[in-house]
């Protein structure tokens, strides 16, 4: 059992925690309005989640997520989350984020901003092109042939490792990505990103995705400026 700690309760965060207390683990979830705001989610969770504010949730993990919007990174607290696994589920959305000028021009990737900002941390980008409903419901046990597999992408294997134990630990397989440079390839807009689990506007269907699928949907993956 590890504790997950989750900064961010929104549709993803609530996901998580769900997946991760079926899964046999803790949470600690928090999000930017205060602990006593989550009451709700908490009694749908259990008695193996907690609320908390994010400071007490990055202090609390052994593994932790951030899921919030990309405007809100430099709120993230690097200090408590120093020397953990973070998984990053964050995608920019120029409408809500505003405009980020190293992203317009392909010069960096959303996870190489994470990792800057949690300069001690050991980010893998995960859970970030699925849609909150299909990983709700496509999780199954290792046995099964209709098990799916998710996308992460990081710089350091052991941490890369620890993510998979996670995801394995909730019903996913793992596709290793390759580096957070190279993540660029599931962001936003790319064909690796939703349309992995979806074909076309089918999204009361969702596919369950293999490696060779994944491996597929990454190699259409093209950057803007390669267009």
């Amino acid at each position: 059992m590890t504790t997950i700690g989750i900064i961010g309760a929104g549709n993803i965060g609530s996901t998580v925690a769900k997946l991760a207390i079926d899964g046999g683990h803790e949470v600690v979830i928090a999000n930017s309005r205060g602990p006593e705001t989550l009451a709700d989610l908490i009694e749908q969770l259990g008695p193996r989640a907690r609320a908390a504010t994010a400071t007490e949730a990055a202090e609390a993990a052994e593994l932790a997520v951030v899921t919030v919007p990309l405007k809100a990174l430099a709120d993230l607290p690097a200090k408590q989350l120093a020397g953990k696994v973070v998984m990053d589920t964050l995608n920019y959305y120029p409408e809500r984020d505003g405009q980020v000028a190293a992203l317009d021009e392909e010069t960096t990737t959303t996870s190489e901003m994470v990792q800057a900002h949690l300069a001690e941390s050991h980010v893998v980008k995960t859970f970030n092109n699925i849609f909150f409903k299909h990983l709700a419901t496509m999780a199954r046990p290792d046995s099964d042939p209709e098990r799916t597999t998710l996308i992460i992408a990081g710089d350091e294997m052991p941490a890369k490792r620890t993510v998979a134990e996670f995801l394995d630990s909730i019903g996913y397989d793992t596709f290793d990505g390759g580096t957070l440079e190279e993540s660029w390839r599931f962001q936003r807009d790319t064909a690796a990103y939703v349309g992995t689990y979806v074909e076309g506007d089918d999204w009361e269907h969702p596919i369950a995705a293999d490696a060779d699928r994944i491996r597929a949907k990454l190699a259409e993956s093209k950057r803007y400026r390669d267009m």
